[in-house]
């Protein structure tokens, strides 16, 4: 507490001792599985229904493919059980509504005709566009960290595109 007598301070983000993943442990011995449960393996979990909805424009949502394409790349890295599969979800829900107004800017243009006014203005669905990236980008670095904390993959087996990916989010905290 200050001299002022205000709550201020207290621990800063990312302080303290790093953070070892679950692999190191169960290697050191520190950590024991059960290996008397027997699991039953599945490609892909099953997919919820509002993840494949007909569209009021009569076009099929493609969070579908979206979300079988992440958990694909997910059991590539040993880590399908590791991410929730509502953040997958979300996921592939946020990209599938991005491409629908990436879909609608190319149809409609970037302007609008203001409804009040009639004047020229951004349509909304730019902006609805750029929303929609911010949320992903969030959520993609979450799947990302899950990964990067505790996937099993080396770097030389990591994708050209994933290679990219951790440059740029190391890139970020050198500034």
């Amino acid at each position: 507490m200050a001299k002022d007598g205000t709550a201020r301070g207290g621990a800063r983000p990312n302080s303290g001792p790093t953070k070892k993943s679950a692999r190191p442990k169960l290697n050191d011995g520190a950590v024991t599985l059960n290996t008397d449960v027997e699991l039953e393996g599945v490609d892909v979990p099953p997919i919820k229904d509002f993840l494949t909805a007909k569209q009021k424009s009569g076009k099929d949502l493609q969070a579908k493919d979206v979300y079988k394409s992440v958990y694909a790349w997910l059991k590539k890295r040993g880590c399908d059980k590791l991410v929730s599969q509502q953040l997958v979800e979300q996921y592939s829900m946020m990209v599938s509504r991005w491409i629908q107004c990436e879909e609608a800017i190319s149809e409609y243009g970037f302007l609008a005709k203001h409804p009040t006014t009639g004047n020229a203005m951004q349509s909304p669905y730019v902006a609805m566009s750029q929303n929609y990236m911010k949320q992903i980008n969030a959520t993609w670095f979450q799947i990302y960290q899950i990964v990067k904390d505790n996937g099993s993959a080396d770097v030389e087996e990591l994708d050209q595109q994933d290679i990219m990916m951790e440059a740029l989010l190391k890139q970020k905290k050198k500034k």
